[in-house]
C-alpha cells in the first residue's frame, strides 16, 4: 500500500514540479470559479440563450484554432517558464478588468465577448507551453506520473472551484468571482519565480527557427500519431462541449438554481479527478486501442448522462462521464507525447492543443445552435453519439492497418519499416506499452 502511494504521488518528489503543481491548484481553482462565473453572467444578460453561450465558447476556443501551432513553435525556440509567467499576468489583467465592469454595473455582452477573445489569445500561447514545460520539470521517465498528477489538480480544482463560486455567487454576485480568479494566477506566478532553472530537464539547444511545418512534418511522418490525433479532433470539437451543455442542461430542463448547476459540475469533475489518480500508476507509452477504448465508453455515457430523467441520475451519470473523459484525454496525451520527438514536443503538443480545444470554437458553434432548436439535451446526445461513431471509425483503421502490416510482415519485409506502433528514427526510444492499474477532457490536459 505504501508502494502504491509513493508511486501514486513520485513526481512530487522533485521540487520544480511541486511548487508548478501548488501554484496551479490554485490557479486553476479561481479558473473554475471564472468558468461558472461567466456562463452565469452571459445567461443572466440574454435571458438563457444558448446561442449567446454558444458565441462566447466560440470567441473564447477561436484563437486557439488560429494561433496555437504558431505558438508551439515559440515553446520550442524560447524559454517555457518565462513564457507561462507571462501568460498568466496577462489573463491575471483580464479578469481584473471584467471583474470591475461587472461591479460597476456596466457590463454587456460584447465586454464578455472581448473578455473571453483576449483570454482565448492569453491560452493559446499558455497552454502548449505548460504542457510541454511538465517533461523539463520531471523528465521523460516521470512524464506520464506528472502529467496525471497534472489532470489530478486540475480536476480537483473543478470540484472546489464550481461549487466553491455557486456559493460566492449568490452572496456577493459574479464581479467578486472574476476579482478573485484575478488574484488566483499570481499564484502560479509565484511558483515559475521560485523554481531553480538549472535542475529543469532541457535540451542542449533549442532551435533558432521552430517552424510550424516541421512539426506537422513530424507528425505526418508516424501514422501511429495521425489516427489518435483524429480521434482527439472529433471528440474535442463534439464530446467536450461541457462549458455549453451543462449550464443549459442545468437551467432549462431541470430548473436548477446557480448552486445546483456548480453540482452538477462538479460531479463530472470528481469524476475526472478519480481516473486522473487511477492514471498516474501509468508507466509507457499506452497502446493505441486502450485510447480508442476510452473514446467509446466516453461517448456512450455522454449519451446516457443526456437521456437522464431527473437531476441525481444526471449527476450520476456526470460522475461516470468525467472518468472516462479523463481516461481518454491522459490516453491521447501520453500516446502522443510520448511518440514524439522532444525537439518537436513544443510543436507536437500544439498541434494536440489545436485539435482538441481549438476545434471548440466550431463544435460551441454546432452543439449551441442544434441546442437551441432541438433542446438542451440534443448538446449531449449528439456530442456522445460522435464521439461513439469516431471510436468506431478509429478501430476499423487501426485494425486494417494491422492486417497491412501482418500481411507485409510475412512476405518478408524489412528490418528496418516503421510499423504503426513504433517510432520513426528521428523519436526517442519509449518505454514498453504497459496496462493501466484501472479501467480508463477541459478538457485538459
Amino acid at each position: 500500500m505504501r508502494s502504491t502511494f509513493a508511486n501514486v504521488f513520485q513526481s512530487l518528489t522533485v521540487r520544480n514540479f511541486r511548487l508548478f503543481a501548488a501554484g496551479q491548484l490554485v490557479s486553476v481553482c479561481g479558473t473554475w470559479m471564472m468558468v461558472v462565473a461567466q456562463d452565469w453572467l452571459v445567461l443572466s444578460l440574454t435571458g438563457d440563450s444558448a446561442s449567446a453561450l454558444g458565441l462566447i465558447t466560440a470567441l473564447q476556443f477561436a484563437p486557439l484554432l488560429l494561433f496555437t501551432l504558431h505558438a508551439g513553435g515559440l515553446a520550442d525556440r524560447y524559454d517555457k517558464r518565462r513564457l507561462l509567467m507571462g501568460a498568466n499576468l496577462s489573463s491575471c489583467v483580464l479578469a481584473v478588468l471584467l471583474g470591475v465592469l461587472v461591479l460597476a454595473g456596466g457590463v454587456r455582452l460584447w465586454h464578455v465577448g472581448l473578455f473571453a477573445l483576449g483570454l482565448g489569445l492569453v491560452n493559446a500561447v499558455e497552454v502548449p507551453a505548460r504542457m510541454s514545460f511538465v517533461s523539463e520539470l520531471v523528465g521523460a521517465d516521470l512524464l506520464p506520473n506528472a502529467s496525471a498528477l497534472s489532470a489530478a489538480y486540475f480536476n480537483s480544482a473543478r470540484v472546489l472551484g464550481p461549487a466553491v463560486a455557486g456559493l460566492l455567487i449568490g452572496w456577493f454576485g459574479t464581479g467578486t468571482v472574476m476579482l478573485l480568479n484575478a488574484v488566483t494566477y499570481l499564484a502560479t506566478v509565484a511558483g515559475l519565480c521560485l523554481m531553480r532553472p538549472a535542475e529543469l530537464h532541457r535540451t542542449s539547444d533549442r532551435p533558432r527557427r521552430a517552424r510550424v511545418t516541421d512539426g506537422i512534418r513530424h507528425v505526418a511522418a508516424q501514422p501511429d500519431l495521425l489516427l489518435p490525433l483524429a480521434l482527439v479532433a472529433v471528440v474535442g470539437m463534439l464530446g467536450f462541449n461541457f462549458q455549453l451543455t451543462l449550464p443549459l442542461l442545468a437551467k432549462t430542463v431541470f430548473h436548477a438554481d446557480v448552486a445546483a448547476f456548480g453540482l452538477l459540475t462538479t460531479a463530472l469533475a470528481v469524476g475526472s479527478l478519480g481516473a486522473a489518480f487511477a492514471t498516474t500508476l501509468r508507466r509507457g507509452r499506452p497502446p493505441l486501442g486502450l485510447v480508442i477504448g476510452t473514446a467509446a465508453v466516453f461517448g456512450a455515457l455522454e449519451m446516457l448522462a443526456g437521456l437522464a430523467p431527473t437531476y441525481t441520475t444526471a449527476g450520476v451519470l456526470l460522475f461516470l462521464t468525467g472518468f472516462a473523459s479523463i481516461c481518454f484525454a491522459q490516453a491521447a496525451n501520453h500516446r502522443i507525447q510520448l511518440g514524439a520527438d522532444p525537439a518537436y514536443r513544443g510543436r507536437v503538443m500544439a498541434l494536440y492543443t489545436l485539435v482538441f480545444q481549438g476545434t471548440t470554437p466550431l463544435g460551441a458553434l454546432v452543439i449551441g445552435g442544434l441546442a437551441a432548436s432541438l433542446g438542451a439535451r440534443s448538446g449531449l446526445l449528439i456530442g456522445g453519439t460522435a464521439s461513439l461513431l469516431a471510436a468506431g471509425v478509429a478501430l476499423a483503421v487501426h485494425l486494417r492497418g494491422a492486417r497491412r502490416g501482418a500481411d507485409t510482415a510475412g512476405a518478408g519485409e524489412p528490418r528496418d519499416t516503421i510499423h504503426p506502433d513504433t517510432p520513426s528514427r528521428g523519436s526517442p526510444p519509449v518505454a514498453p506499452m504497459a496496462p493501466v492499474a484501472a479501467p480508463p477532457a477541459v478538457r485538459d490536459e
